[in-house]
């Protein structure tokens, strides 16, 4: 048995939208909401939307080796993407210093306002992800990194 402290109480179950990253790995995990969008594109990284909201878009990328985006931020957007298969380097640019991530299937990543990133597939088998986009859909500006000298 335990005790309930005294200033515990029962909180209404919150209607705000689940993250992103939750969003991402749900629709990943349910193949047959956009297997059938699926494509390899020989000379471009490949997306095709998958669901648009009011609140958010759901996107499917693949990405063969060698694809990669350029250095970009999502303006105002935050969001999230999970790689469902394959793998993946993300660089992350702030502050005149670059970090990388690598990343395999089921790992996912978040992206707020003015966070600016480059995706790559340096593998040698394609890559598959699933990207959720809210607050301005999926806007991309490029980024000139400034590395500190």
């Amino acid at each position: 048995m335990f005790a309930v402290p005294e200033n515990t109480i029962a909180l209404p179950q919150s209607h705000a939208a689940p993250h992103p990253v939750r969003i991402a790995l749900d629709v990943a995990a349910r193949r047959e909401r956009w297997a059938h969008l699926l494509r390899y594109d020989p000379d471009t990284r490949f997306a095709a939307l998958v669901e648009r909201t009011d609140e958010q878009e759901v996107w499917l990328m693949s990405w063969l080796p060698g694809q990669h985006t350029d250095l970009h931020d999502h303006g105002p957007t935050t969001g999230a993407f999970t790689v469902v298969g394959g793998s993946l380097t993300e660089v992350v640019a702030s502050r005149g210093h670059q970090v990388l991530h690598n990343l395999v299937a089921g790992q996912s990543r978040v992206f707020g306002p003015d966070y600016a990133h480059q995706v790559r597939n340096d593998g040698v088998d394609p890559a598959v992800t699933i990207h959720v986009y809210r607050d301005g859909g999926r806007t991309v500006r490029p980024v000139r990194f400034d590395p500190v000298g």
